[in-house]
């Protein structure tokens, strides 16, 4: 009998950023090879990144996203690793699966090998919950369903936009919890997927994530972060709460939970202390701000929403710092540039 074809083989591209040679890719083989790969090369573009033999990818460097955006490609981070939303960007597949080069295959408690791009495709094709929380997580996978008491009004669910996988090893903590706890690991491996709840946010990370490209992914913008920027690690958490307003906007469910990758290499901490130390407290203001933000009923595709949404943070976060204000316009060109390379998601 003839092996099963690997998911959304032809549906699905896996972008990486990187500064290095991906010679983890070889742990990866038996679960990444069938794909496509776009790879996203920042800092010195001259500098040649190996890619083991077998693998079918394209490669961007700086002087590709400057060639292709022009005056545009301001809006994509150098020196940060957010420069791999420019992958999600070109991409023509309806789902993205992003991961970082110091993510290893992890196992689960039984020894398994877990395949985490599996796992993601399971999330993103069923259904999520956000309007009503199940005690069992969730409902759609084996030997689990709606428990007593669950409306079955809501038991369609709503379609998944986001699934956002977790880290054995080396958690993802911020600098302050770096320093104070710098051996802590990482070995709970909780067997659960959940949908977060309407109107709640969560702190994204972008290293082992998946979604649909066609129902959020001109909202996946990673800021303005790294080189010339006075902030950094807050790109994924910034696409994070701009995506989770507009999937609580339009009706999309985000989940977290499986899969596990092995994180294998903590960043240092004081590195990190200079980029996220301004964060830390804009954060206190951000935060509240993304609680309290509503879009208008006029705003009926992503699009929309995302530029509803930089006029709010030029006006409203504009006031903590002019950071900002360029934030907000490096927003709406973003949004140019998707639409210019994407005409029929155009609106």
């Amino acid at each position: 009998m003839a092996a099963a074809a690997p998911p959304l083989k032809d549906e699905l591209d896996i972008v990486i950023p990187t500064i290095r040679n991906l010679d983890f890719l070889e742990m990866w083989r038996p679960f990444f090879q069938p794909y496509h790969l776009i790879i996203v090369q920042d800092g010195d573009p001259s500098k040649t990144i190996k890619v083991p033999d077998g693998f079918d990818y394209e490669l961007y460097n700086r002087d590709d996203i400057n060639k292709i955006l022009g005056p545009r490609s301001s809006c994509i981070s150098f020196k940060d690793s957010a420069c791999r939303c420019f992958g999600y960007m070109v991409s023509k597949k309806k789902y993205i699966f992003t991961i970082d080069d110091d993510c290893f295959v992890a196992n689960d408690p039984s020894g398994k090998q877990i395949n985490a791009l599996e796992q993601h495709i399971k999330n993103l094709l069923c259904p999520s919950t956000p309007l009503f929380f199940n005690t069992l997580y969730d409902p759609f996978r084996e030997g689990a369903d709606f428990v007593r008491g669950y409306p079955f009004s809501l038991r369609e669910g709503v379609p998944t936009a986001v699934s956002h996988g977790l880290w054995l090893n080396i958690p993802d903590y911020d600098a302050p919890t770096q320093l104070v706890k710098p051996r802590e690991r990482n070995s709970r491996y909780v067997d659960a997927v959940l949908t977060i709840p309407k109107g709640t946010l969560f702190p994204m990370c972008g290293m082992n994530l998946a979604f649909d490209r066609d129902l959020i992914g001109p909202a996946m913008y990673f800021g303005l972060m790294g080189d010339g920027q006075p902030i950094g690690r807050y790109d994924d958490m910034w696409a994070g709460w701009c995506i989770k307003v507009i999937c609580d906007h339009l009706g999309l469910g985000v989940k977290t939970g499986l899969p596990y990758i092995w994180h294998s290499k903590a960043s240092n901490p004081f590195v990190n202390l200079k980029k996220e130390y301004k964060g830390i407290f804009w954060q206190e203001e951000i935060i509240p701000f993304f609680q309290s933000a509503t879009l208008s009923k006029d705003s009926t595709t992503v699009q929309k929403c995302y530029l509803e949404l930089s006029k709010q943070v030029e006006e409203k976060l504009g006031k903590v710092d002019p950071y900002f204000v360029k934030l907000a316009d490096a927003m709406e060109t973003w949004i140019q540039a998707w639409d210019e390379l994407n005409p029929t998601k155009a609106n």
